[in-house]
């Protein structure tokens, strides 16, 4: 009935249809855990619901993760959506490129080449 754990790198190799398969099991099992709980099991049963839930995440997390591979496959060369773009930072996101940083305005190119920094000479 309960398992020890499930390892992430398996689940990796199993199609959707086994990982909700699996899913599934799973919440069944964890159901009768928490009946068990209630029904005064004993208090190794906290710690098997604990770890039931975990591999539930586990589980969840795999197919979020396969789903989201996908559709950045299938975004390849166009807009990414925004929930499928990297989080980074606020800071970094809003931060301008290189080449948008080194774009000078014309007023800004006239002043450079007729105001020049001058250099002076000291006299020894």
């Amino acid at each position: 009935m309960v398992k020890t754990r499930v390892k992430a790198a398996d689940l990796r190799e199993k199609s959707k249809a086994e990982l909700l398969q699996t899913l599934a099991n799973l919440k069944k099992d964890l159901l009768n855990l928490k009946v068990q709980h209630v029904g005064g099991a004993g208090s190794s049963s906290g710690l098997k619901i604990k770890e039931m839930r975990k591999n539930v995440a586990r589980v969840l997390t795999v197919i979020s993760q396969t789903e989201r591979k996908k559709a950045l496959e299938e975004a390849k060369g166009k807009r990414i959506p925004y929930d499928l773009r990297f989080k980074k930072t606020r800071a970094i996101r809003r931060k301008l490129s290189r080449s948008d940083r080194n774009v000078k305005t014309v007023r800004q190119q006239k002043r450079l080449t007729h105001l020049a920094r001058r250099q002076y000479a000291v006299k020894a």
